[in-house]
């Protein structure tokens, strides 16, 4: 038997390392140059790259890839400890290679793509000459495959692909689309003729897909597989964001404990009323249990699979979005009037909360999936009665028991003794 809750002092190190680059680079880089990552300015961008390059002389680049990819192979559980760290800087994840929807994308190719698939498109992301987003979502349907209705119909030497996509996150920006089919998983340059991204909204796109034509080997893994696939990218997307909201939930933290100690209320600092109290105290709780819900899940894909792990990845992510809706809204409060304004990250958190109970599929078809995995595991009891039912499971002890009382007359005139208590305390 072997439980660690412990990190060991080398990679403690790395994530000291982490911490420090996030504070003294990244987050000057966030207000100096926001969006420095995706700038075309020259100069920003070389900037950018002399980070990016201490991350890689660290070994920490893409880290949420196996070695053979090109990142370090740390595992979920490491992958974990770290975006506690990054998740709390705007761009630290992109700095370090592990930016979200590029990660999910980087998966599917890296799992399904051909090797001149990779050659074309993952080495790119991989070294973010070429950024990607993942077109799942429909309007009609919202992210249940079961009702999608953009197909691809194979016409010569080309795929043409109709249809109509809702909520394509960084889709404007993106240099190649990950187009969910009801009939396969496509990779679409968003330069192509055909490819309608609509004004609105600016940053989670509706594109309608309109006579798109791609060449055959577009598409990634097998024709009828994009169901698979994205199960391959969601599971790893949703313990990722689930790491990342840990990161942010801690800062939404600090932030109400230092002004609890630092407002005054009615003679005192408000961190001695006791309804704050009440509230800090939950919020430390919400966030601890989280924290080792999170790491225990990579930890069990980390020895099994993302596949194996899918029930407790579900939990995982409706979970984070309750704790940090709550967490967020408890800072909110604790800050007052300052809380709502764009003055602090508090209500940017805020409003994500939502967001995150409906990325990457909705939160109550998360809990779905649960219920019915875990009831899986248990039968309907027999009779009128549950398994607990006191006074059965009574009378079945005094059976079993009874070969022992028989041998022992003084422990059988005990158990006689207790029968006629408690008969006499009702």
């Amino acid at each position: 038997m072997a439980w660690d809750f412990s990190t060991d002092p080398e990679f403690q190190k790395k994530l000291d390392w982490v911490e420090e680059f996030c504070r003294e680079e990244v987050e000057p880089l966030d207000y100096v140059f926001p969006h420095a990552v995706r700038s075309p300015d020259p100069v920003v961008k070389a900037y950018v790259r002399t980070l990016q390059q201490q991350v890689k002389d660290q070994g920490l680049w893409a880290i949420f890839l196996d070695e053979e990819l090109g990142g370090p192979g740390f595992g979920q559980l490491k992958l974990g400890l770290l975006n506690e760290v990054i998740g709390r800087y705007g761009s630290a994840p992109q700095l370090f290679g592990a930016a979200a929807p590029d990660t999910g994308n980087m998966e599917m190719l890296a799992a399904y793509g051909t090797d001149e698939q990779k050659a074309r498109w993952l080495t790119p992301l991989i070294n973010q000459d070429m950024f990607s987003a993942y077109s799942m979502t429909e309007p009609q349907g919202g992210s249940d495959p079961n009702l999608f209705k953009t197909y691809a119909t194979r016409d010569g030497d080309e795929w043409v692909i109709n249809g109509e996509k809702w909520f394509t996150s960084a889709g404007r920006v993106a240099d190649i689309l990950f187009v969910m089919c009801t009939n396969g998983m496509f990779v679409v340059p968003r330069q192509t003729p055909g490819v309608e991204i609509q004004p609105e909204p600016r940053n989670h796109n509706h594109i309608i897909y309109n006579e798109v034509r791609i060449p055959l080997d577009h598409l990634l893994g097998p024709e009828d597989g994009a169901k698979v696939l994205a199960q391959r990218r969601l599971g790893g997307g949703r313990i990722h964001h689930a790491m990342r909201t840990i990161a942010q939930c801690k800062l939404a933290f600090d932030m109400m404990c230092e002004r609890a100690l630092s407002r005054e209320s009615h003679g005192k600092i408000i961190g001695e009323h006791q309804m704050v109290q009440e509230k800090i105290a939950d919020s430390y709780a919400q966030i601890r249990m989280l924290r080792l819900f999170v790491l225990e899940t990579a930890w069990k894909i980390d020895n099994t699979s993302t596949q194996e792990c899918r029930t407790d990845i579900a939990a995982v992510k409706y979970t984070m979005a309750k704790v940090l809706q709550d967490v967020s809204a408890t800072a909110l409060h604790i800050l007052g009037s300052l809380g709502t304004t764009d003055l602090t990250p508090i209500q940017a958190m805020y409003a994500a909360a939502p967001t995150m109970g409906l990325a990457d599929g909705v939160d109550e078809v998360h809990k779905v999936t649960v219920a019915r995995n875990v009831l899986k595991s248990y039968r309907p009891h027999e009779g009128n009665w549950p398994t607990e039912y006191i006074p059965a499971k009574r009378a079945a002890a005094w059976v079993k028991m009874q070969p022992k009382l028989d041998a022992d007359p003084a422990l059988a005139q005990a158990a006689e003794n207790y029968k006629k208590y408690f008969a006499n305390r009702r």
